[in-house]
């Protein structure tokens, strides 16, 4: 609906909202086609933590409940979260870390529109933190493994941590592409020979990387609908497609290429809607440059050099710190006002 003469009517926030989510759904999708509906487990059990912890903090603050958590914010974190994490995490751990994105990363801050970090990537954090052993459980894709959990053996894992008894948890999970990159790297094997081994794709992990291509669709149907605009995806994913360029060309038997790193770990998840979060993110386009940017750098930096596979989330809120001092220094003229005497 237009009104005169040229005003548009802007979407609501839980409209947005619920646009990321729907953009959220093809790489879900593929997520389940070849990895199994464990990770429905995860998001469901994100999704309703988060609604409950929402509606408990908003009854703590004295502020009205249904009109939040109609807005899809909170649903939008669960996802995140869910989708950020091994999708055989053990229930509690699903809770604890989405309990803790909304109660403390988010409502203490004074709720949506006030948090100074992205609340997902803050349970993230917290997880892996102080559970790094449970964080690299991960469900091999279909074939890689010569016995697979069926839909109701990972249900008996994720609420009762059992296994089948001819199984055991390593026989049946793998080490994320970015992980074994890392690890046989130390080993001082070939870059070549390394990704000739059955867990890499065409262009990074077997199976990770479509799912990745349907975040890819999922993040160019937000641009096509101007729910988010180009400026973080095209610095973050530049930025990192510059950096793995030059170490690659520099040493390609240590350095993984350009495609590597846009379609391994959370490259496509993190360009399109963990950074691009309005809350978090610089409102000036000036501003989401340097800060994605800055995220493409440390993403890189933490992957390769650092002490995790994945540097997204560190790298998301290490910028998060920076966001006010980069929108004080990108903030444009207002109009009218004489610039400053030499």
């Amino acid at each position: 609906m237009f009104f005169s003469p040229l005003i548009s009517k802007s979407d609501s926030v839980s409209a947005i909202m619920l646009k990321v989510l729907l953009a959220l759904l093809p790489g879900i999708v593929l997520y389940v086609w070849y990895f199994g509906p464990a990770i429905l487990v995860s998001i469901t059990l994100a999704s309703l933590t988060a609604l409950g912890t929402e509606a408990l903090m908003l009854k703590l603050r004295d502020r009205p409940i249904m009109p939040f958590l109609k807005d899809n914010s909170a649903l939008l974190t669960a996802w995140l979260l869910a989708l950020s994490i091994p999708p055989l995490a053990p229930w509690w751990m699903v809770v604890v870390g989405t309990a803790f994105a909304i109660a403390i990363a988010k409502h203490l801050y004074g709720g949506l529109g006030n948090n100074m970090f992205n609340p997902a990537m803050v349970g993230y954090a917290v997880l892996i933190i102080s559970f790094p052993a449970q964080m690299t459980h991960w469900i091999a894709p279909h074939g890689m493994v010569i016995s697979e959990l069926t839909f109701p053996q990972q249900l008996d894992f994720i609420f009762h941590d059992v296994l089948p008894n001819s199984d055991t948890l390593d026989a049946l999970t793998m080490a994320t592409p970015l992980d074994t990159l890392k690890t046989h790297l130390h080993l001082d094997q070939p870059m070549r020979q390394i990704l000739d081994m059955p867990i890499y794709g065409r262009f990074a992990g077997h199976g990770s990387e479509m799912v990745a291509l349907g975040f890819l669709l999922g993040g160019l149907y937000l641009l096509a609908s101007r729910i988010i605009s180009w400026h973080i995806p095209a610095a973050f994913l530049g930025t990192l497609f510059v950096l793995a360029g030059i170490f690659h060309l520099a040493d390609p038997a240590h350095y993984a290429g350009p495609l590597f790193h846009w379609f391994a770990g959370a490259s496509m998840l993190g360009a399109f809607f963990i950074l691009t979060d309005p809350v978090s993110s610089p409102t000036t386009n000036k501003g989401r440059l340097i800060y994605a940017a800055g995220a493409g750098l440390l993403t890189y930096l933490i992957r390769v050099f650092g002490g995790f596979p994945d540097g997204v989330a560190f790298a998301t809120l290490l910028m998060n710190i920076c966001v006010p001092l980069i929108v004080l220094y990108t903030q444009p003229k207002v109009f009218g006002k004489k610039g400053s005497q030499p």
